[in-house]
């Protein structure tokens, strides 16, 4: 009986970590608003635990900014029919994502990517969600 309380608790602690070190998006980023951003793709960082988009685009005072849009792991991409060669440097993309709590601080979350030049598009079928 004790080992099989000690594995249950071991268990637990082991499916706990995963949680634990993931962080909550909504600590970080404003999820109660949007931002649009029209600009070019200047990096693609395809990683895990989550890949970025870095464009340069426009701020609410129509400065060049460069930002940071966080973006989902690989494997999540993949799973989308996104690939590492999917977006190129130089592209025209617009981006919708919540922007960082922090005022001035250029990053933002992903919610929809756009590229109108062929249509190519993230964010609006069922599945496509940063988590």
């Amino acid at each position: 009986m004790r080992r099989v309380l000690l594995l249950v608790i071991a268990a637990a602690l082991v499916a706990s970590t995963g949680v634990y070190a993931h962080h909550s998006y909504a600590a970080t980023y404003d999820v109660g608003k949007q931002v649009r951003l029209e600009g070019k793709l200047v990096q693609l960082v395809y990683r895990n635990p989550h890949s970025f988009v870095h464009i340069v685009a426009p701020d609410e005072k129509g400065v060049p900014q460069r930002w940071a849009v966080e973006w989902n792991a690989t494997k999540q991409l993949d799973s989308a029919g996104v690939k590492r060669e999917s977006l190129k440097v130089g592209d025209e993309v617009i981006v919708v994502g919540h922007p960082s709590r922090v005022p001035g601080e250029y990053r933002a979350v992903m919610v929809t990517l756009k590229r109108p030049a062929d249509g190519f598009t993230w964010g609006g079928r069922a599945g496509e969600v940063v988590e």
